[in-house]
């Protein structure tokens, strides 16, 4: 992270605040954020991973975990959104940093308002970038045509191009995960299924794939199924683990700075004191405090390894899942405490905690799941099962 980079610069406060008071109407009436995003746009948000050169901010990884978080504590659901253009310009610029131009197109499109959407989930498929239930049927020429159904496909109204992968099994000795990106057409139905107990501005709706082509200069890979050390595959474990942490760090923030808020005018009628003069409350927001102070360096001091291309090794995936992992459960017990300590008023649905409340539960479902993430870190520390 540069000395000289400044949050404020490329979130300002006012712009947060803005986006914090749309949030809860965003979240009421189930849409998605399109003033958020035009505002976000024409402050160069979506190009801020894009290096000076091709048009954008010149950023780092490690930047953009701190803006992520900073974003999510105004509005989780559009952070959670941005998160996935956000991914794939990571992806792009961990690349080129080894020396790889195989998504330089994501980068110059970002720089030319095109906005990438994560399109990698399906139902059932727990092998997720390790594997495909989705159909990739070569074409002539090098493209690809997918067919199959994606899940949380984020930013799903205002995508233009759709970073996905699927499997071409023609040769059934040597299958290939193909990762490509397709864009928007008459192949491509978006759901109108996104109605969700949080997260809802993200409006991550169910994608169908009809036979949608990727040209060939828009494949960027073709992989053996399974556990790969692929710099693609990497890159894309790599973002899309630290952003996410990066939110849902950002949701327990905010929910800390409210628990203390409420701490400190609410009255005790038994005492005449403020809670923030009870030692129970003292211990509670103690304990949010500790848990919160852990996250942010964890997810800094990880972005800058993959930023310098530090040698884990074998444990990058454990260590990658474990950060997001702690991360979204230390945000949900956080979120918990926050409500206990304001009381009874969090539990109706206007208060910004009972949004809160909802919005971390998601944390839970984005991969790793907390499955996925001990196994990660039980196969870094035990080594493989037997027999496997």
């Amino acid at each position: 992270m540069s000395a000289a980079f400044d949050p404020a610069a490329h979130l300002p406060d006012d712009l947060l605040e803005r986006i914090r008071g749309r949030a809860a109407g965003v979240d009421a009436e189930n849409v998605f954020p399109d003033d958020d995003l035009a505002e976000l746009r024409s402050a160069g948000y979506l190009r801020i991973l894009v290096p000076e050169e091709l048009g954008g901010a010149g950023l780092g990884l490690a930047d953009a975990t701190v803006l992520q978080q900073r974003l999510a504590t105004a509005a989780p659901a559009t952070a959670l959104a941005v998160n996935m253009h956000l991914v794939w310009t990571a992806v792009a610029l961990i690349l080129r940093d080894r020396g790889l131009d195989d998504l330089e197109f994501v980068l110059t499109g970002a720089a030319d308002g095109e906005v990438f959407a994560f399109g990698i989930s399906e139902a059932g498929n727990d092998l997720v970038l390790f594997g495909s239930d989705t159909e990739a049927r070569p074409l002539a020429g090098g493209g690809y045509a997918f067919t199959g159904t994606k899940i949380f496909t984020s930013l799903a109204p205002v995508w233009t191009q759709l970073g996905l992968h699927g499997l071409d099994d023609t040769d059934p000795d040597d299958p290939k995960l193909v990762f490509a990106f397709v864009p928007r057409s008459d192949a491509v139905v978006t759901r109108d299924d996104w109605d969700t107990l949080g997260m809802r501005g993200s409006q991550s709706r169910t994608t169908e794939l009809h036979g949608a082509v990727s040209p060939p200069d828009r494949v960027a890979r073709r992989v053996a199924p399974g556990p790969s050390g692929d710099p693609l595959v990497f890159g894309i474990f790599a973002a899309f683990e630290l952003l996410l942490a990066s939110v849902y760090t950002g949701v327990a923030r905010r929910a800390l700075d409210l628990a203390v808020d409420a701490a400190g005018s609410k009255k005790s009628k038994r005492t005449g004191l403020a809670a923030a003069q009870d030692p129970d409350v003292r211990r509670r927001v103690a304990a949010m405090a500790i848990a919160y102070d852990a996250l942010p360096p964890q997810i800094a001091q990880l972005a800058r390894d993959v930023e310098d291309g530090a040698g884990h090794g074998a444990r990058w995936f454990s260590l990658l899942s474990g950060v997001k992992h702690r991360a979204t459960t230390a945000a949900k017990g956080i979120v918990d405490d926050a409500m206990l300590v304001a009381g009874g008023a969090s539990y109706f649905s206007r208060n910004e905690l009972s949004r809160l409340y909802r919005d971390v539960l998601a944390g839970g479902f984005h991969p790793s799941d907390p499955e996925s993430a001990h196994s990660a870190a039980a196969t870094a520390w035990l080594g493989p099962l037997e027999g496997r």
